[in-house]
């Protein structure tokens, strides 16, 4: 029993989560968790299910494996076993989790929190998935799913094409990039939506660059654009481009 209590006691701490908060989670009492904590009694099977579907970790693991051990980490070796997989694991980030992202795109922790999926199209790599929201980027609708690459840094960008941008200001948002090789500290975006103006972003509000390499949209989700609003938006964006590329020369 002191294995399971004392991988509660882990798995609370490591979320920074009080006695009372987890016992929240759980629907059980604080007082009840304490004792859980303090091996004064011993969790349900209800319990153990309802942990094992929050940290993702198997009901025999909890019970038997110090998943808190500074000798084998159980979270380390997952993650190990994740990047020696041929297949690739693409973290999906929903809309819903976009503010949470912010905070937490860095942490390791909360990337490993994130529902993956694999696609067989797709290569072995490293990818991250994005849900749109927003009409800013017709006819690619919103509610899409942008599959991606990370690119490192400024010098990766390829110019007018399509990227997620994780910025400090603008938040998660999915947009043509265009950059001025004279002025490096700063890039374009451009929406396919003639009606969203481009406007320029500063490299160092610039936290995370996934450039796009496949697009998941429902069935019945695509936009019906007419034949007149199609060729309105061409040339607009002819216009768009036309007037960048002045910028970028002077």
């Amino acid at each position: 029993m002191s294995v399971v209590c004392r991988n509660l006691k882990f798995l609370r701490k490591q979320k920074g989560w009080t006695q009372q908060e987890f016992a929240d989670k759980l629907g059980i009492k604080r007082s009840l968790l304490g004792a859980y904590e303090e091996e004064r009694a011993e969790p349900r099977t209800e319990v153990l299910e309802l942990v094992s579907d929050m940290f993702r970790i198997s009901i025999d693991d909890l019970l038997r494996r110090d998943v808190g051990s500074q000798k084998e980490s159980f979270l380390e070796k997952r993650r190990q076993q994740k990047m020696a997989n041929d297949r690739q694991q693409i973290e999906f980030v929903p809309v819903k989790a976009a503010a949470g992202y912010l905070a937490g795109y860095n942490d390791d922790e909360f990337i490993e929190e994130l529902n993956t999926f694999t696609l067989p199209m797709m290569g072995a790599g490293s990818y991250r998935a994005f849900e749109i929201a927003g009409d800013s980027m017709l006819p690619t609708p919103s509610g899409s799913v942008i599959v991606c690459h990370k690119v490192d840094g400024w010098e990766e960008i390829r110019n007018n094409e399509a990227y997620i941008v994780v910025t400090s200001r603008e938040g998660i948002v999915y947009k043509r990039v265009l950059k001025s090789n004279r002025t490096k500290g700063k890039i374009t975006l451009m929406s396919d939506n003639p009606q969203y103006e481009p406007y320029a972003v500063g490299m160092e509000e610039v936290l995370e660059l996934w450039q796009s390499d496949a697009v998941i949209s429902k069935t019945g989700q695509q936009s019906r654009l007419s034949v007149n609003h199609l060729a309105d938006m061409v040339s607009h964006l002819q216009d768009q481009v036309s007037m960048l590329k002045k910028r970028i020369k002077d």
